[in-house]
């Protein structure tokens, strides 16, 4: 049996704060808001994430959501083409709002940085010369 797709969905605690931050960090929309989801496309694979409602969630996966704001469960990676990219993607999601919770360092022959989004989901931006 072969997977043709793989998308995530988290749980958030307001879908039109989730819509504004991603819109402004510039990711597409993936269909239209209802009033239990927000969708956005990531990357040029066009990885989906859906944000649900806390309720909408809880409901469908029967299970509690954790504490973000105090820990993690997943860091999604977004890859940068340069470390100048690295850079615009910080100033840009401090822009937006997002919380940074690792600066921007270089990590092995990388450069890096981690942000969350309002609701506490981890990503980090890496550039990676291959």
């Amino acid at each position: 049996m072969e997977t043709k797709m793989i998308w995530a969905n988290l749980a958030v605690k307001d879908l039109a704060r989730t819509a504004e931050f991603y819109n402004a960090l510039g990711f597409k929309q993936n269909g239209a808001r209802t009033a239990d989801l927000v969708s956005f496309s990531f990357g040029n694979n066009h990885f989906i994430i859906h944000f649900f409602t806390e309720q909408q969630f809880t409901n469908a996966a029967k299970l509690e959501s954790t504490a973000l704001h105090t820990g993690t469960e997943i860091i999604f990676s977004l890859s940068a083409e340069s470390r100048e990219e690295v850079d615009a993607w910080f100033e840009k999601t401090k822009a937006a709002g997002a919380a940074i919770y690792a600066g921007k360092e270089n990590y092995q022959k990388g450069y890096t940085f981690g942000f969350s989004d309002p609701d506490g989901h981890k990503f980090n931006v890496l550039y990676w010369p291959s």
